[in-house]
């Protein structure tokens, strides 16, 4: 059968620019050599606008849980009290680091396809006002939620906790003002909305951040944000970097610059808008309601067939890779990513598979639809 061309539909890692793939593929050059000591900086210092802040931004090699984790190591010592808020998978990984590193954990549990309550926030502050840093996510990309996390830096800045973010899967594809909402360390990776390929991770350390680092007593030697921090004053990282990945990511800012912050977020809401626009109109129930709807990846509650065999349907017969359910939506529902380098076009595309293989579960297609089953059937 002809092979068939790969959609890439999951929330991360994403479908990478040709041309970024192509700056990937530059010959190595020294990591400690003078065209390195130029770029590193450069190229945090032009992360900065999609962070919105004005302080530092460190780049590690690894994935965004490495940026997670080097958050609680750098935050958290021995016995610190923490407070996690959990409403998915990912709000569950900021729970294990911290319960990792032997913190004292308090946990503001909210349900999973909702956003959390900044009341709630509020309500577990004022229980435990010796909290000394909150763990939030911004975008649950497990439940397809995005978290308000403006309004819980409102609640957080009237106490005396630090407030550190999970942006891995919003950062670049949602606004998070990382300065003006009182964040005091945002974690990202680059094969999200950053369209690059898997190997990155970014930690930006307020003020604040930066000085209780100073005082943390949780062993660490890779993830020491102040060792990376003081190798950058010389224009050098602390161990060998992922080089391929920063030529690739340098050559992603130019295109996240060309296009404009403001129009990426726009892009984002009118994939998010196309899609549970296409699923209401399929009559699939979408799993989270409009005010928590995330920008980058969409949530399907489908009823009457397995969503797995659904999944692998789609894959094996119109080369359109969706993402499972995790945790306690393992086996209920499918996620369709769409951040990064994904255009409206490719929703159509993605709707339009999805519909034609609704047809082989008894839901009505479109004459389309109708034509490619029989064309699957004949071949």
């Amino acid at each position: 059968m002809f092979r068939l061309k790969q959609e890439l539909r999951i929330p991360g890692p994403v479908p990478v620019p040709a041309n970024v793939l192509l700056a990937s593929a530059r010959p190595m050059i020294n990591h400690r050599g003078v065209e390195f000591k130029h770029k590193l900086p450069q190229i945090l210092e032009r992360l900065k606008p999609v962070f919105f802040t004005k302080d530092t931004v460190l780049a590690l090699t690894g994935s965004g849980t490495a940026a997670m984790e080097a958050a609680v190591a750098n935050l958290v010592s021995p016995g610190d009290p923490v407070l996690v808020l959990v409403g998915g998978s990912f709000g569950q990984r900021w729970a294990e680091l911290c319960q990792s590193y032997g913190a004292d954990l308090h946990v503001v549990s909210y349900p999973w396809g909702t956003g959390v309550d900044p009341q709630a926030v509020k309500e577990a502050l004022d229980l435990n006002p010796d909290i000394e840093v909150v763990f939030a996510t911004h975008n649950e990309s497990s439940t397809a939620v995005l978290n308000d996390i403006e309004s819980i830096g409102e609640v957080v800045k009237n106490y005396p906790a630090l407030l550190v973010v999970d942006a891995v899967s919003s950062l670049g594809g949602s606004p998070l003002e990382t300065d003006s909402w009182g964040i005091d360390m945002v974690c990202a990776a680059s094969q999200k909305c950053l369209m690059t390929p898997p190997g990155l991770a970014f930690v930006s350390v307020s003020q604040r951040a930066r000085e209780r680092m100073e005082g943390v007593t949780s062993p660490r030697y890779y993830l020491n944000l102040l060792t990376y921090e003081k190798m950058l004053a010389k224009g050098e990282p602390p161990f060998t970097p992922n080089l391929a990945n920063f030529f690739a990511l340098d050559e992603a800012l130019d295109m996240i610059y060309e296009e404009g912050l403001d129009n990426m977020f726009i892009r984002h809401m009118l994939m998010r808008d196309m899609v549970r626009v296409g699923m209401e109109a399929l009559e699939l129930e979408l799993l989270v309601l409009d005010k928590w709807a995330s920008p980058t990846v969409t949530s399907v509650r489908p009823e009457g067939f397995d969503v797995v065999e659904f999944c692998q349907r789609l894959r094996e017969q119109y080369g359109l890779e969706l993402a499972g359910g995790q945790g306690k939506f393992t086996g209920e529902i499918f996620r369709i990513g769409h951040m990064g380098y994904a255009t409206p076009l490719d929703m159509l595309t993605t709707l339009a598979a999805i519909e034609c293989c609704l047809g082989r579960y008894g839901v009505a297609t479109a004459p389309a639809g109708k034509l490619w089953n029989q064309w699957i059937k004949e071949n």
